[in-house]
């Protein structure tokens, strides 16, 4: 039975591995051990099967003895412990939710509905090194996963509409109180269905723009706004988060010497956790939209393709009903004016599951079924 060390269980996306765990039986095959930066000794998790005490998060030694590491603690842990590991003779396999390793060569970007063959070939070589995608990357070929293996994408761009959750619980919780507070200071003119509609909105602009509203983290609003930039700046004018679209991407289509163009700009919405994004899609030829649709629907068990009217739309296109389910849905699926080569997408997926923490559960499973 594998020795399996779970690092950063505690967080959003190691909390949501934990329960997808639990609810498939994930731990009975496996002796899980988990570990901890503050409360080593602790009672371990609750998780169906008998766990020893917490361990320290930093004992290369009590990691030595594992088979794989599974951790969602955050790259600073990766940059401090994987190295030394590594060099101290550690041939386990260690699995990572953050983004430190994802395009080392030695690492192999996991999804493995759409890329199993490259992660089947990379455990042939001795691969031991597996890092969960961007979350929009991930989510993106859920979703057009039948476009991308029939080979018929020239090229494409995406725009996305990312989450809070993508930045982290404490965004979260201040895009609620942003919120909060636009409604808060338009109290009494919304009980009074007779007050002025500019009037407030004057208000509501005014206290976005005070020196009070909370934007101790993302820094500047989102309720009520948005926010056209995500992560650092690269040379190129790209926005890190626009980088990774194209080079993971096509990493993990194993595409690295003949790559897809993929760009786009990434923007910040008031979503709590589910990620959109829009698709303007060169084709290689032109293909019928019933048989994209048909490709589309057959890739997985999890995208869902919407039909391309309103209601349809509107039920079942959006952050609202997607957020907590595996359901990554694709619609407004339509060629563009600018000829039959050029199909339009919208998709919508879970930021925490297929965004985040299942492509680990299933690298997991996949190695505990060697």
């Amino acid at each position: 039975m594998l020795k399996v060390g779970f690092v950063g269980w505690r967080g959003m996306v190691g909390s949501v591995l934990m329960q997808r765990m639990i609810d498939d039986g994930d731990f009975k095959g496996i002796e899980p051990i988990f570990f901890t930066t503050s409360q080593v000794g602790q009672d371990g998790p609750d998780v169906g099967v008998d766990v020893p005490p917490l361990k320290d998060a930093f004992d290369l030694e009590a990691l030595k003895a594992l088979d794989v590491v599974v951790t969602c603690q955050g790259g600073e842990y990766t940059e401090k412990v994987y190295g030394d590991l590594r060099q101290g003779g550690w041939k386990g396999y260690w699995i990572d939710a953050a983004s430190t390793l994802r395009m080392a060569d030695e690492a192999t970007i996991v999804l493995d509905p759409v890329n199993r063959r490259v992660i089947d070939a990379q455990l042939a070589k001795g691969a031991r090194t597996f890092v969960g995608g961007n979350c929009t990357v991930s989510l993106m070929l859920m979703g057009l996963g039948g476009l991308f293996e029939a080979d018929l994408i020239e090229w494409m761009t995406s725009m996305t509409y990312q989450a809070a959750s993508g930045s982290g619980a404490k965004h979260m919780r201040e895009l609620l109180n942003q919120m909060g507070g636009l409604r808060d200071s338009v109290a009494d003119e919304l009980a009074d269905p007779g007050s002025a509609i500019l009037d407030i909105d004057r208000k509501v602009t005014a206290a976005m723009r005070s020196g009070e509203f909370p934007t101790d983290n993302f820094g500047a609003p989102l309720a009520g706004s948005l926010l056209p930039w995500i992560d650092k700046a690269m040379d190129n004018g790209q926005s890190k988060e626009e980088w990774k679209g194209s080079v993971e991407t096509n990493k993990i289509l194993g595409l690295q010497d003949n790559p897809i163009p993929i760009d786009g700009l990434c923007v910040r919405i008031g979503a709590m956790r589910s990620h959109s994004q829009a698709f303007t899609i060169k084709l290689k030829k032109d293909v019928p939209i019933d048989e994209i649709e048909d490709r589309l629907a057959k890739h997985n068990d999890w995208v869902k393709v919407i039909s391309n009217d309103k209601d349809a739309t509107i039920d079942g296109l959006t952050p609202a009903a997607v957020t907590g389910t595996m359901s990554v849905p694709v619609g407004r699926l339509r060629k563009l004016a600018m000829g039959g080569e050029y199909l339009s997408a919208f998709s919508v997926g879970d930021q925490l599951l297929w965004g985040a923490a299942e492509p680990l559960k299933r690298m997991l499973k996949i190695l505990r079924e060697q």
